[in-house]
């Protein structure tokens, strides 16, 4: 409503910001649905008001998609998986490009790290290490866990991941060639040592020589060997693992003990 007779508007109002109205002035129609008298002033100010609610709405508007473009990417690379650099679908099945480096079992509890050969070699239970205890290797190679751990029930693999299983690997194995030609798609092209035989990573799966730990606790084979876990249990003494070496283009399916330190490569579920 219009200011009383005499009475001068108050700097910075938030109807009449700066002089009142003269007789006889152009009339505008403000947000609140009221038309009133407006001086020049009170027009130009009016502009100035719309242009920064505009710009207002715009800036709410790029902050709710900033919030929500996360989401979106991260849904986008569920259904996507090339949309999501540290996967790769190879036939039907989507797997992790990277080995597994977790602490912590899924539902939360720590996985022991286990450096001493002799504590190494008695353990029944999840444990895992870095290759030679040097946690550098670990940027690279990720860790080396035994089977226990691939076996806990708490879960090794993150959420809605399972480590892969010696069906599983067949599949992938069937899928890139046959047991002897495999290893040349599915091995990486750096890292490994020469003679660096058939290797062309054409699969992305880029399989590193991250070489084992044996069960008497020693380390062996970095740069010439890759060996993964299944989740496949062979007997009570021993579980089924594939192999990959730098001079053979095979992938090899082996059991061997528990004890064993290696590689883990997960599945999406």
């Amino acid at each position: 409503m219009p200011l009383p007779a005499g009475e001068k508007p108050k700097k910075n109002h938030p109807r009449y910001p700066f002089v009142r109205p003269a007789e006889g002035a152009a009339a505008v129609l403000f947000p609140d649905g009221t038309a009133k008298p407006a001086s020049l002033h009170q027009l130009k100010h009016f502009n100035i008001m719309k242009r920064t609610h505009k710009y207002t709405v715009r800036a709410g508007l790029f902050l709710v998609l900033a919030t929500l473009l996360p989401y979106l990417q991260a849904s986008a690379a569920k259904k996507n998986p090339v949309a999501d650099s540290r996967t790769v679908s190879i036939g039907s099945s989507v797997w992790m490009r990277e080995n597994l480096d977790v602490t912590r079992y899924r539902n939360g509890d720590e996985i022991p790290r286990v450096e001493d050969p002799a504590a190494w070699n008695r353990l029944t239970t999840g444990a895992w290490c870095y290759y030679e205890n040097n946690s550098d290797k670990g940027v690279t190679y990720g860790k080396l866990y035994n089977w226990y751990a691939v076996n806990d029930p708490r879960g090794l693999a993150p959420e809605g991941w399972h480590v892969a299983s010696d069906a599983e690997w067949r599949q992938l194995v069937d899928a890139t060639g046959g047991e002897k030609a495999s290893g040349t798609k599915l091995k990486a092209t750096v890292l490994w040592k020469e003679p660096l035989v058939a290797a062309d990573n054409s699969t992305g799966f880029t399989a590193l020589p991250a070489g084992y730990r044996s069960g008497n606790g020693s380390f062996a084979l970095l740069g010439s060997n890759a060996s993964f876990w299944t989740s496949t249990e062979n007997n009570g003494y021993s579980a089924w693992y594939r192999q990959i070496y730098n001079s053979y283009s095979a992938v090899y399916r082996v059991s061997s003990t528990k004890t064993l330190g290696m590689s883990v490569r997960c599945v999406r579920n």
